[in-house]
């Protein structure tokens, strides 16, 4: 039996996947991680519960799926990116990792765009200069812990660590590298004065590895703490929005994916990089191709906490969950929401703003509104996000020509409804989408040459219901997204000012 194993550090859950080559899926896992937000616009994670949910997963997976340890030939690992963890000098952790929706450095990137050229920076590195930057943590670090940032022996990202937990290689993959600002698009490779503006000497940066790159096997210390196999190939694996897209089936240009997760991550196939500073620009799990994409600080994660704090207000007769009842509930109000406008900025935004001090903001109350037009327009203003995205791909000259829909929130009817009526597009459900962890297990077998079809991937998703626009509602549609964009382009003056006082 040939198996392979992917493993996802996401932002709200650990997750494992144990699949047989070339197509079975045998068994999943997940554990749930613990998001800090210590002070406002503040996202940190403890890599040791990381750690800890791995070795508590892939023992479950063999259990549950009858496999033994030799069983698995390769084991491969995504992640969020690019978050920070920071090692001293003796490999241990010097304080929580700082998360990619993080947005304390804005000083920092304010300061980092006064140094630099920022277009030139952008065709340069493939990316802007903005709060997903390495550079401005870092310098934040050296800004407001000066002890912590005096002892960083090593820099690298979620799925690195995990590597060098399960291997003891000290490598960072290409998509960390490339998003965090170290790459020269050109050369594809780290440049030193690139890391310089981080503080760091080329020393304290692992050296980069591409996705499909064995980087190590499976420690005997590793295999104690996980039931793996001593010896077991790991390989580099990549970033968690390009293991899913690349899973869901965005394999030829056009090809767009709506991830409906924590984040909201908007993810095209391009066969060639395009760099703008208002979205973000990966490696395709494909050599060769790209994938520019766009993240939304703020999607699932927000609809969580509106659903612990005002979801009790929401009838539950015939609903199983609160989300499932306010969906119902929010289902009876008109597209537009009656008028109510929700900025899902409670984590400030990414892209396309780039604005780490925008903030969350519903308009347009009256006493006649209730939690029901909370939260249809809650689910309208990532919608709006999504058309803003795909707008500014077009633009580039990266048209989407379909729209795939995949994570949690694609479980939602109503909310991809809603999507499908902003876009003014079909959007296609996907089914039995495991995760980021596909991509990552297929990563591992194409690194190892257990398999050789890149496209095979998708063998695991299945296509569901496609989801037609609604020609009766284009007009609210359209009228509620121009108010959207209007309505961030009134407050942002106010954003700033009441940042620069905080």
């Amino acid at each position: 039996m040939t198996c392979v194993i992917g493993l996802d550090i996401g932002t709200t859950s650990t997750i494992g996947l144990l699949i047989r080559l070339p197509g079975t899926t045998l068994a999943t896992a997940s554990r749930p991680v613990t998001l800090s937000h210590r002070h406002a616009g503040w996202a940190e994670e403890d890599p040791g519960q990381w750690w800890a949910n791995v070795c508590e997963l892939v023992p479950e997976l063999l259990a549950r799926a009858g496999v033994a340890a030799a069983d698995v030939k390769a084991v491969g690992v995504t992640g969020m990116v690019p978050a920070v963890v920071l090692l001293d000098a003796q490999g241990r952790l010097l304080r929580p990792s700082i998360q990619q929706s993080d947005a304390r450095c804005h000083a920092e990137v304010n300061e980092l765009r006064a140094e630099c050229d920022e277009a030139a920076f952008t065709r340069r590195t493939g990316n802007g200069i903005n709060q997903q930057l390495v550079a401005a943590k870092l310098r934040w670090l050296h800004r407001h812990e000066p002890a912590v940032f005096g002892a960083i022996a090593t820099v690298f990202g979620s799925y690195d660590y995990i590597n060098w937990r399960l291997s003891g290689a000290r490598r960072i993959e290409q998509n960390w590298a490339l998003e965090g600002g170290f790459v020269d698009l050109a050369s594809g490779s780290v440049a030193d004065d690139l890391v310089a503006l981080a503080g760091l000497s080329p020393g304290q940066l692992p050296p980069l590895a591409r996705s499909q790159e064995v980087v190590g096997s499976v420690s005997a210390e590793a295999a104690a703490a996980t039931g793996l196999a001593p010896g077991t190939p790991v390989v580099a694996g990549l970033a968690d929005h390009v293991a899913s897209a690349w899973g869901a089936g965005v394999q030829a240009p056009g090809d767009l994916l709506v991830k409906l997760g924590g984040a909201c991550d908007i993810l095209l196939a391009s066969p060639v990089a395009r760099p703008d500073p208002r979205i973000f620009l990966d490696h395709h799990a494909v050599p060769g191709l790209f994938m520019p994409n766009g993240c939304m600080a703020c999607s699932g994660s927000l609809l969580n906490w509106f659903a612990e704090h005002f979801g009790h207000a929401a009838p539950m007769a015939g609903h199983g969950t609160r989300h499932q009842a306010l969906d119902a509930w929010a289902a009876g109000v008109a597209p537009g929401s009656e008028g109510v406008r929700a900025l899902p900025y409670f984590l400030g935004e990414k892209t396309p703003v780039h604005d780490p001090l925008a903030r969350g903001t519903f308009t347009g109350l009256g006493l006649h509104h209730g939690p029901q037009h909370l939260w249809r327009s809650l689910l309208e203003g990532v919608a709006f996000g999504v058309r803003h995205h795909v707008e500014v791909f077009a633009e580039l000259g990266m048209p989407a020509t379909r729209v795939l829909a995949s994570d949690g929130g694609a479980a939602s009817g109503l909310w991809l409804q809603i999507v499908a009526d902003v876009l003014d597009r079909p959007v296609q459900r996907l089914q039995g989408h495991p995760g980021s962890c596909l991509g990552a297990a297929w990563m591992a077998a194409m690194g190892t040459g257990l398999a050789d079809d890149w496209a095979g991937v998708s063998a695991f998703v299945s296509a569901g219901a496609v989801v037609e626009p609604l020609a009766a509602h284009r007009d609210a549609s359209d009228r509620a997204y121009r108010e959207y964009r209007a309505l961030y382009a009134s407050l942002k003056p106010w954003f700033q000012a009441a940042g620069a006082a905080a």
